[in-house]
């Protein structure tokens, strides 16, 4: 009976949902990744042994060459998308535009970490994969930023409707807490670009950022995708 209680509990169908797309499966890899870049780089600091930190080393590395391969073809997805955003004739210009600009940026990056993947796996070692890697890594910087100054800009927009509406009337009241909701998935949208911006700024040298650092960033940045793919499959 208890068997048969945990087997059907809707959180394990939840969770068998969640494993089943590509996103869950990667926002899972992406956190052990991360997590252990940062818990190498502190034992590392901590003066253990190499035996020690060689397991969560191979983490990095593995989960990382996996998760690479996974993304292989994601970039069709985000041409298509900055096409549909170029398209679109009722959007917010400043919104219309930062959207094409992250979607090009996230397309340029897995389009060039897709050659890459190639040499990361030892199937074709290529002389060029460093300078590839390294605009790859602009690519994604540069559609971050984007997303940035977009999650900025809306945030200003929502402020801007916040001071126009009156709180004491019914629909202002609905209003009011619907700009919340908004501003709630705006801000943490926001926090998750910040976090992912330590990589691409670390690896291209625009701050000196040790391997702490990034991994703490990119494991919180991962467990607040990890937490919206969850609630996407809910």
């Amino acid at each position: 009976m208890v068997a048969d209680a945990l087997v059907y509990h809707p959180t394990v169908a939840h969770y068998l949902r969640f494993v089943a797309t590509t996103v869950g499966r990667d926002k899972l890899l992406r956190t052990l990744q991360y997590f252990s870049r940062f818990y190498a780089w502190y034992l590392y600091r901590t003066n253990n042994p190499e035996r020690a930190i060689a397991p969560f080393e191979a983490i990095k590395k593995q989960f990382g060459l996996t998760r690479k391969c996974l993304r292989i073809g994601k970039n069709v997805e985000h041409f298509k998308a900055a096409a549909t955003a170029f398209d679109n004739k009722t959007m917010d210009p400043v919104l219309k535009y930062c959207a094409v600009g992250r979607q090009l940026g996230y397309a340029m990056y897995l389009s060039l970490d897709t050659v890459t993947y190639l040499d990361a796996a030892g199937i074709r070692p290529m002389a060029s994969a460093k300078r590839l890697q390294r605009e790859a890594y602009k690519a994604w910087f540069t559609g971050l930023m984007f997303n940035t100054i977009s999650g900025l800009y809306t945030l200003w927009q929502l402020r801007q409707r916040e001071q126009s509406i009156d709180k004491k009337d019914g629909e202002g009241v609905v209003e009011s807490k619907k700009i919340q909701r908004e501003r709630a998935s705006t801000n943490i949208q926001l926090i998750s670009d910040l976090c992912d911006l330590t990589v691409p700024s670390a690896a291209l040298g625009y701050a000196k950022l040790d391997d702490g650092i990034v991994g703490l960033a990119g494991t919180a940045s991962s467990l607040i995708g990890m937490w919206g793919a969850w609630k996407k499959t809910a």
